[in-house]
This record gives structure tokens, sequence and C-alpha cells, in this order.
């Protein structure tokens, strides 16, 4: 009986013990953090995600914004970053403050401006003055200490934070989804108050339609519009089917890839600072000869036409190069927005089949070309072989079917 008691009364100790550890680290705030040196700051505001903190004193007069950035469990081969955006409010075009503890034990703190999203966080100057910048690492968390001087730039401040891994000693890109895509918002320097924002969502949002709409357009559409075209003509009893078939997938083709040509315009106007030039030269060019095709079916000679060769020609030029290009630029655009990697292998899953029909169809077309040839001229032996017939069996002329 003496030791259930006992057992019991431990077990109610841990549990008081336990409850009372995670409430002082999950359930304390900024304001009861204590700073090293008796370092005070009158403002701070528990950011919502990366488990961060922003302490800051601010001084209106000289608009001088004395900040501590801390960001807690986070291991010794991160690096963590704070920033302030002074024209939008997202990464690109922030101003950041980076510090992580390099593989001999010191602390690096530095400078870095955010012109584009695939970036390793190079030393820079900034947009304003730093100065007394310095961190430290201690008990799985790194605080950066840090002067800025403000006075272009208002009360009102756009800021993001963020953490990634290390290379040795150089930053790697960051996770691309969850907490790490949500880590932004509005600071007001003056009441204190940090608001969330949605500009970063609203971004990734953006780019993903602008990834779908490409992908489905010209990745998809425009290789089937181009395998039933070459294919289909081949069987009598699909003419003129196939042809109305192929206009309509290429034309749906057309019309949605204007649509996300027309979307990545949009990111590349809200995105300044921000370069990729293949992929935007590659998606100009496919937009431009996707009108070429369009417009080529106005001006398209009539079968018997003497020209029509080289139409056919130039249509089956461009439009292979348009595939082509296609597939090239969306993979060049996974490489740009890194979803996750399911995406990408359906992707070449879609391709992967696309392809192997096209194999399959182009043997079994040859087989059917060369099996209607033979009886072509099994047909015309009895009319118009060796004793000089006229040849007018139905072999002999044929059906003159449709042409792209």
């Amino acid at each position: 009986m003496g030791g259930r008691r006992l057992t019991l009364k431990l077990t109610v100790s841990l549990s008081l013990i336990t409850c009372f550890l995670l409430s002082s680290s999950y359930g304390q705030n900024c304001a009861k953090h204590s700073f090293p040196n008796n370092r005070v700051f009158k403002t701070c505001s528990d950011l919502p995600v990366l488990n961060s903190f922003l302490h800051f004193n601010y001084d209106t007069s000289s608009s001088e914004l004395e900040i501590a950035y801390r960001h807690s469990g986070i291991g010794s081969s991160r690096w963590v970053a704070w920033a302030i955006n002074p024209t939008s409010t997202g990464m690109v075009g922030s101003q950041a403050l980076v510090a992580y503890q390099q593989t001999n034990g010191t602390m690096r703190v530095y400078t870095s401006p955010i012109t584009q999203y695939q970036t390793q966080l190079q030393e820079g100057e900034l947009s304003f003055n730093v100065s007394d910048l310095s961190a430290r690492y201690e008990n799985d968390e790194i605080i950066i200490f840090a002067t800025l001087g403000l006075s272009n730039n208002g009360t009102m401040l756009n800021q993001v934070w963020q953490e990634g891994g290390l290379n040795g000693n150089i930053p790697q890109m960051h996770v691309t989804s969850g907490a790490n895509v949500q880590s932004m918002g509005t600071l007001n320097l003056v009441s204190g108050e940090a608001g969330t924002s949605n500009g970063g969502g609203s971004k990734l949002k953006k780019r993903n339609i602008h990834g779908v709409l490409n992908s489905v357009s010209w990745g998809i559409l425009m290789p089937m519009g181009a395998i039933i075209a070459r294919y289909l003509k081949v069987f009598k009893s699909a003419d003129p089917a196939w042809f109305y078939l192929h206009v309509l997938c290429q034309f749906s083709a057309y019309v949605v890839g204007v649509a996300g040509w027309g979307t990545g315009l949009k990111l590349g106007s809200e995105s300044v600072g921000v370069q990729f030039d293949a992929h935007r030269t590659i998606g100009i060019i496919l937009f431009c000869l996707g009108t070429l095709q369009v417009f080529a079916l106005l001006v398209r000679p009539k079968p018997e036409h003497k020209y029509r060769l080289y139409w056919n020609i130039y249509h089956h030029l461009v439009g292979y190069t348009v595939i082509i290009l296609s597939v090239v630029n969306i993979f060049k655009g996974f490489d740009i927005l890194e979803p996750e990697k399911k995406w990408k292998h359906a992707y070449i899953g879609v391709i992967v089949a696309l392809a192997s029909t096209a194999v399959l169809l182009e043997a079994y077309t040859w087989f059917v070309a060369i099996r209607r040839k033979r009886s072509e001229s099994e047909g015309k032996l009895p009319y118009g072989g060796v004793n000089g017939g006229e040849g007018n069996g139905v072999y002999g002329h044929g059906v003159r079917t449709q042409q792209a």
C-alpha cells in the first residue's frame, strides 16, 4: 500500500514538473525574456511562425531602430534571417540581416540584399544604414542585434523572417512550403503592433496558377494535338474528324497558354529585381510562335495548291519547335517554383506516356501504310499491270485526306 502511494506521489510530481516546463518553454512570450548585460527593449512582438520574436526600440526623432531578433529551437547547422522589405511584402527586395554558426564554432553575421528567389544570401550593402551588428548562439537560439537607420522608410514596415540549412558555411535555399512561406507581415514601429501579410501567399498562388496553366497548355495539350494530327489522319474513317480535333486541341492549348503567359507577365511586374532570363525568353518565343501558328491557319493553301508543300514544312517545323521548347521551359519552371517532387514526377509521367503512345502509333501507322500500299499494288495488277490497263480501280486513285 505504501509503495502505491509513493508511486502516485512521484507520478503527480513528475506531471506537475512537466506541465511547468512546458508552460515555461511554450507559454512564455517575448515580454518575459531577459537579455544579458541588462539590455532592455521597450517593445516586442511574438512572431506567428518559426519560433521567432522581435524586440526593438524606436527613436522617432532620429528614425533609428534598435532590434534584437530571436529565433529559438534552431540547430547549429542552420541559418536565420530577419529583413525589412521597403518595396513590397515578399522576400524579393528584402534587406536582410543573416546569422549562423560557422563550422569552426564562431558566429557570422552580415547584411544581404535579396534580389531573387534562388539566393544563397550573398553579403552586400543594404538600402539603409546598419550599425552595431552582432549575433550570438546559445541554448539552441540565435539572436541578431543591430541598429538600423530608417529615415526614409516610415513607421509601418514590411518584415520578413526565415530559416534554412547550411552546406558547410554556405546558406542553402529554405523550404518553400508551410511556415516558411508564411513568415512575413507588417510592423508598426510606433504602436508595436505586428500584423500578418497575405502578399507571399498571394504571390505563391499566382506562381502555382502560372505553372499549372502552362504545363497543361504548352506541355500537354500541344503534344496531344500533334499526335492527333500525325497519326489519326492515317485512318480514312477518321477523316476529316482528326483535323477538327487537332484544331480544337491546339487552339485550346493556345488560349490557356496565353492566360498562363499573362500571369507570368504579371508576376514579373510584381517582382522587381527578379530575373529568370532563360525562362522568360523561351516564354516570349513560345507566345510568338504560337501566335504565328494560329494566324497561319488563315493563309493555309488548299491541298492541291503548289505552295501547300512549303506551308506544310513550315507548319510542322514551327509546331515541333514549340513542343520541344515548351517541355524545356516547363522543367525550367519546376526548378524556379520548386514544388513538391510529386508534381514534377507526375508531369514526367505524362510526357513519358505521350512519348510512348507516339512511338506505338508511329510503328502501327507505318504497318498500316505498308499494308495499304501492298494492297493497292495488288489491286492494280488485274487492271493496269503488264497488260497495259488504265488502272481505274478504287485503289488506283485512293482517297485524298485532309492535311494539317
